[in-house]
């Protein structure tokens, strides 16, 4: 499949690696590339979000929201495979910078109905700007066309 890809470890006081070694077969498992790329991708990813005050799970919380007008928080913890716990705190978070307002829902007393405010929905759009600008960095060196295809294939492994 691929050559062996070789990188340096041992570190230097500028942080660079120094000596020479193999990840063997790893780089031919798409698995590990898949993984590789995503931790490069949330890096970067992460430092944006924290200039928005947001985390990456905080923003995907919010942009559910925005796309799903008085959906509930099981259904937003559902769709983004969150703890139900780990929601509350996500909700309290978003609600607490007025980005999201939560109301007991019409249909079910016991549920909660959430809402993007104002502020919410200008600073998803500003982040959204961001994290367009992000990923045209992250995929320069790729075309329109391989960007597209790897778009649409890793569509088909998350689809439920």
């Amino acid at each position: 499949m691929t050559t062996q890809a070789r990188t340096s470890t041992g570190t230097a006081q500028n942080g660079e690696l120094l000596t020479p070694i193999s990840k063997s077969a790893l780089p031919d498992f798409t698995g590990y590339l898949i993984k590789r790329s995503w931790v490069t991708i949330q890096r970067d990813l992460r430092e944006l979000l924290l200039g928005f005050d947001l985390s990456q799970r905080s923003m995907s919380v919010l942009s559910v929201v925005i796309g799903n007008p008085d959906i509930n928080q099981s259904d937003v913890a559902a769709a983004l495979s969150i703890e139900r716990s780990g929601m509350v705190v996500i909700v309290d978070e978003l609600e607490g910078l007025d980005l999201i307002r939560r109301e007991r829902a019409l249909s079910d007393r016991r549920a909660y109905a959430l809402r993007a405010t104002l502020k919410g929905h200008q600073l998803h759009d500003r982040v959204r700007a961001a994290i367009i600008a992000h990923e045209d960095r992250i995929f320069a060196n790729i075309s329109h066309a391989e960007r597209d295809s790897l778009h649409a294939i890793l569509l088909k492994l998350v689809e439920d």
